[in-house]
């Protein structure tokens, strides 16, 4: 609340607001966007329940009911406590609390299903294999026209002499 009212008093105007009128300087970015867990949601690696090897090495949460992808907040910028933490870095998910409908959505621990994740390890193969055939494909086509072209050279050359009764002029 201070924050808007330092910007107010500073720029003589509210400040630009979101779809739900809070804001956009704290509910522009979602907290997945800038969650340190981030990089594991695009490779896939999650923590499957409380506690198990892959919640000890900070693997994204998603799986365990984090409403990071659809929540909008700077919790992961802000912090609570003076900077000292926010949920996720505690080992605990996004609830979605500033979100519309909070408390009307059910369980904190119900995993959202429609977000689409990217799994960068798990395509990584296939995303190498289609690079490696596009650039395969384009070297063929370039071979291909850079024989046509000195054929056809080739061949102009031929006409242009006979046509001189054989002189290079």
């Amino acid at each position: 609340m201070t924050a808007v009212v330092t910007y107010m008093l500073t720029f003589d105007r509210i400040p630009e607001l979101d779809r739900q009128g809070r804001p956009k300087m704290f509910y522009s970015q979602r907290i997945h966007d800038k969650c340190y867990r981030r990089p594991h949601f695009d490779a896939g690696q999650f923590v499957e329940t409380w506690d198990d090897e892959s919640a000890r090495k900070g693997y994204c949460l998603y799986k365990m009911g984090c409403k990071g992808p659809t929540t909008y907040n700077a919790c992961s910028t802000v912090r609570w406590n003076d900077g000292v933490s926010f949920p996720i870095q505690a080992g605990h998910g996004c609830i979605g609390c500033s979100e519309d409908g909070f408390w009307d959505k059910g369980s904190w621990y119900a995993r959202l299903t429609d977000i689409k994740q990217f799994g960068v390890e798990s395509n990584a193969d296939k995303v190498g294999g289609t690079a490696a055939a596009i650039v395969g494909a384009a070297t063929a086509a370039h071979m291909a026209a850079s024989v046509v072209k000195r054929i056809r050279s080739g061949n102009g050359n031929k006409e242009n002499q006979s046509q001189n009764g054989g002189d290079n002029v």
